[in-house]
């Protein structure tokens, strides 16, 4: 099976999804467990002589100024974490709390957290054995870190907690026991190093941008489908209205389009049919593009996030020194991850008026009311409707930025926080549902084409056509549409009509977005 080696610093988002969603295989690199050991080897050090330090000779947050015996390490560490696993609501799906592991590792293996070597091969083991850690989703600040939902991965390592094995949910003790995974006693800083840091909101946040990559070039593809059942004009398209105004998105949206359209016979040209359509077909590469740019953005910082130290106190080793700082407050991934909830609104907002032009006979330029041959008695695709427009609604009360809000926390020493983790899970529930609303504009598309004739197709729509018609039927007499919805949404998730559409045509542009899904 395939291996993703890691040391702290050449962790790729692609790699976060392999082992989160495809179970690959990790392991510390040579240099990474020398790092590890020289950055315990101070800790060591600093317990030994009696030095101050925050969180390895003394108390935590306002608890600072208490200072902690050498006899006390291993207490102070084991009561952090289960003082601190006050985690409530629904726990991460199995993905998110796969990358969670994935990415404290790869922090802790950068060689300035101060931990064992044998602490950091724990986390691995339960990677590769697939102990997955019961982590509820709320109750992070984003900053100090994740320290809540963190303590819940912490407390499988120790035997406490819940964790998933072979599909059931298991006490953390027996889990482990299972999977022939020793539980661990925690020492000196081990604790705080585990739970100080930002990989919750980040692991959350990196597989929605994964996904996200994937879901804007679908946009483009259902935007295609729709132009060509609306019988769209493709002059505005033209790269030269475009390299006039010369972001990158908008500029590769426009050279998508018309790639997707190549050899349609149903689109039509500027004054053929009439002057211009409407804004959420003429404007698609600026809509679009806007969003694809934002995308470019967010990824820039996940790659950064992904692998960077973010406890404190941070271990110095080769200058012998602990500086206590505040890589652990969330910031720059909760303004990413509202961004990116905010983008991907966008897309759906289109996509929804797209879909109401397909249904509304006044804008649908000759195509049946609500899709159906037999309006009146049948209502076709009049409600699917509806749930794109309740869902992009949604979306804009989802889209309101968490990072605007701040709540001080431990008497007040913690008077800044980030609420990056809550911006990351909106993100995560903004893009599922988009995906719902690009998969009723791709149903609707599909539907107003067979109105006219689908072998007159561009070769990119064609092939998302033909994909999309394999799996639900003309709609001639009303059925239940949810289950159409959600067989389409399926192929949404799975890349199927993307991996299809490029085949056909050669690949789609995301200048910048360097992942391969």
């Amino acid at each position: 099976m395939s291996r993703v080696i890691i040391d702290g610093n050449t962790l790729t988002i692609e790699q976060v999804a392999m082992v989160a969603k495809h179970g690959f295989k990790v392991e510390l690199s040579k240099e990474a467990k020398v790092a590890i050991q020289k950055s315990r080897a101070i800790v060591d050090k600093f317990v030994d002589e009696k030095k101050t330090v925050y969180g390895i000779t003394t108390g935590f947050g306002k608890f600072s100024d208490v200072a902690i015996s050498k006899d006390e390490t291993e207490d102070l560490q084991r009561n952090l974490i289960i003082s601190h696993a006050c985690g409530v609501g629904p726990a991460f799906s199995k993905e998110i709390a796969r990358a969670i592991v994935l990415l404290r590792a790869n922090a802790l293996s950068k060689g300035f957290s101060g931990v064992r070597p044998s602490t950091v091969e724990t986390l691995l083991e339960m990677l590769n054995k697939d102990v997955v850690p019961v982590i509820p989703e709320k109750g992070s600040l984003g900053a100090s870190g994740d320290l809540a939902p963190l303590s819940h991965m912490v407390l499988v390592m120790i035997g406490e907690g819940e964790a998933m094995y072979e599909g059931e949910i298991l006490p953390g003790r027996v889990a482990m026991e299972k999977a022939g995974i020793p539980v661990i006693t925690l020492t000196s800083k081990e604790g705080l190093s585990l739970i100080n840091g930002t990989q919750v909101m980040t692991a959350t946040g990196c597989l929605a941008t994964y996904d996200a990559v994937q879901l804007m070039k679908l946009a483009d593809i259902s935007a295609a489908l729709t132009t060509e059942a609306l019988g769209g004009i493709t002059d505005a398209f033209d790269p030269r209205v475009h390299a006039i105004r010369p972001h990158k998105g908008q500029i590769d949206t426009a050279a998508n389009m018309l790639r997707i359209l190549e050899g349609s016979q149903l689109t039509t040209r500027q004054g053929e049919v009439r002057v211009q359509d409407a804004y959420s077909i003429r404007c698609v590469p600026q809509i679009h593009g806007a969003s694809k740019d934002a995308l470019k953005y967010v990824i820039d910082k996940v790659n950064t996030e992904i692998n960077s130290v973010t406890d404190n106190p941070l271990i110095f080793p080769d200058d012998q020194a602990a500086i206590s700082g505040g890589n652990f407050h969330g910031q720059p991934m909760a303004l990413a991850f509202d961004f990116l909830g905010i983008a991907l609104a966008e897309i759906a907002n289109s996509s929804e008026r797209r879909t109401e032009r397909l249904v509304n006979p006044q804008l649908s330029n000759g195509l049946p009311a609500f899709l159906t041959p037999k309006g009146g008695l049948h209502s076709g695709f009049m409600i699917a409707q509806y749930a794109a427009a309740a869902l992009v609604s949604e979306n804009k009360i989802l889209a309101h930025p968490a990072s605007v809000d701040s709540i001080p926390s431990s008497a007040n020493q913690e008077d800044h926080v980030s609420m990056g983790t809550i911006a990351a899970r909106k993100a995560r529930d903004i893009l599922e549902n988009v995906t719902n609303v690009i998969a009723i504009e791709l149903l609707s598309s599909v539907q107003g084409i067979d109105f006219k004739d689908p072998a007159k197709l561009g070769k990119g729509t064609k092939a998302a056509y033909d994909v999309v018609r394999k799996s639900v039927e003309t709609l001639v007499d009303d059925r239940p549409m949810y289950v159409d919805i959600n067989k389409v949404a399926e192929l949404v998730r799975s890349y199927a009509i993307v991996e299809a559409v490029e085949t056909a045509i050669g690949g789609l542009e995301l200048d910048g977005v360097n992942i391969v899904c």
